[in-house]
């Protein structure tokens, strides 16, 4: 007679093994840890343009003290350009605390980088109180660029001040763009291509070397004076480019409260139907001109007595 199993000490029946699974294979493993390198490729892909962008993002809020040491960053002109903008909203609130960076505003209208004091410029008019502010925007008008001249000659407007007229009528002129060397035009863009501050317009080959011709202004190619294959000797013209949309409006609207009748011709262009000019643009020329002419009409006589 067989003999039984032993019973258990439980007193429950004995549990069933369950078999072993299988393992799986390579092919299967190599799998999931491509699954989990794509998806790693492809959150860092995503995150990396974040962060670039959430700290070079001008809106950005920055405490007082990052600021001042922001001001102070010489080697990274973003921050700069960040901290002047944070300063020019608090101007612009009337914000008490402002005050204690005045000093670094004026500092910063010569600092090397176009960008810095091209914004600079603009912050100063936030504030029409500060007599350093009206001093250094004046010094301005004489600055190597064309765009830090007309940001100054705008903030003045805001101080009352007119003498920086002739900077904003050439906001609204197309920009002469020249040759920096001579060589051959290896290369070029197109007519009405919109581009950039500082976007290349032209490439030029002199022997092995190679240099590249760009723009000092956000706008439109307006016209190419050299085509591929053309020999250009330093200051020879390469094109000429059309100010941006931006540009031209701020302009109008400054010379709507100083323009002259000789400022007409160059602002009568905008007030054409062309797809290139803006509905609020057309618009502002057409106001700026009624106001210039008005003043104008009601100007006493150099000859009458002046109230």
């Amino acid at each position: 007679m067989a003999s039984r199993p032993p019973p258990s000490n439980s007193g429950h029946p004995p549990e069933s093994i369950a078999p072993e699974s299988p393992p799986q294979p390579a092919a299967y493993r190599m799998y999931n840890w491509k699954r989990l390198l794509f998806f790693l490729t492809a959150w860092f892909l995503v995150l990396m343009p974040f962060l670039f962008w959430w700290s070079t993002w001008f809106g950005r809020f920055l405490t007082d003290e990052q600021i001042t040491e922001y001001l102070n960053d010489q080697k990274h002109p973003r921050h700069i350009q960040h901290a002047l903008v944070q300063v020019g909203e608090r101007m612009g609130r009337h914000e008490p605390g402002a005050r204690r960076w005045h000093p670094d505003l004026v500092r910063l209208a010569s600092n090397p980088v176009e960008e810095v004091r091209n914004t600079d410029a603009w912050v100063m008019g936030q504030d029409t109180v500060d007599v350093a502010f009206h001093e250094t925007l004046l010094i301005m008008l004489g600055d190597s660029s064309p765009l830090v001249r007309g940001n100054a000659a705008l903030s003045l407007v805001r101080f009352g001040d007119a003498s920086g007229r002739a900077q904003i009528v050439a906001l609204l002129q197309p920009a002469l763009i020249t040759a920096p060397a001579s060589g051959v035009v290896s290369d070029t863009d197109k007519i009405g291509t919109p581009i950039h501050q500082g976007g290349v317009i032209a490439k030029l080959q002199h022997g092995q070397q190679s240099s590249e011709v760009r723009s000092p202004i956000s706008g439109r190619i307006r016209t190419l004076a050299a085509q591929r294959g053309t020999y250009v000797s330093p200051g020879d013209e390469i094109a000429t480019v059309a100010p941006a949309d931006d540009q031209v409006w701020e302009a109008l609207r400054a010379l709507y409260l100083i323009g002259q009748l000789d400022d007409l011709p160059a602002i009568l262009p905008y007030e054409r139907e062309l797809p290139e000019i803006s509905d609020r643009v057309r618009q502002q020329a057409s106001s700026t001109e009624k106001a210039i002419r008005d003043r104008a009409t009601h100007r006493p006589s150099d000859s009458g007595t002046h109230p």
